[in-house]
């Protein structure tokens, strides 16, 4: 990690900006021009662990977040750092408090699935290949 993750601050929230949660999502490529800005505050309570990295300006430059039935299993999900801040161990840290809330809760299982080229940085995180698990999507009714 460098010396300017003293000034990033990474916390469990129960609620965000929704434009800078947007942000964050298109910078992963994931936010789609039909999906609602306003239905932001509902996907943060809906998590089971919501987490923001914030800059000393307080503007969020990070985030991820954990989906759980709070007892058994979880997932990580929508871990990504702006692309000016990667780089920096933001995205470890927030990892790391995601699974640290999790087996504070007796949650061991945690799972995801990993972008294409970022398979090392779980692997660092403590994560393995599921060998012979596939990774599926349903796309029903498209």
């Amino acid at each position: 990690m460098t010396k300017d993750m003293d000034t990033i601050r990474v916390t469990l929230v129960k609620s965000w900006d929704k434009d800078e949660i947007v942000c964050l999502y298109k910078s992963g490529g994931w936010w789609k021009d039909t999906y609602n800005p306003d239905e932001i505050p509902r996907l943060i309570k809906g998590s089971f662990a919501f987490a923001v990295a914030a800059d000393t300006s307080g503007h969020a430059i990070g985030m991820g977040r954990v989906l759980s039935d709070g007892v058994s299993d979880a997932y990580i999900q929508d871990l990504v750092i702006l692309p000016a801040y990667r780089g920096r161990g933001i995205g470890t840290k927030i990892a790391s408090l995601l699974l640290e809330h999790c087996k504070k809760r007796g949650i061991s299982w945690v799972g995801l699935i990993a972008e294409p080229d970022s398979e090392e940085f779980y692997i660092h995180l403590g994560f393995e290949r599921m060998h012979a698990h596939i990774p599926m999507i349903y796309r029903g009714e498209q």
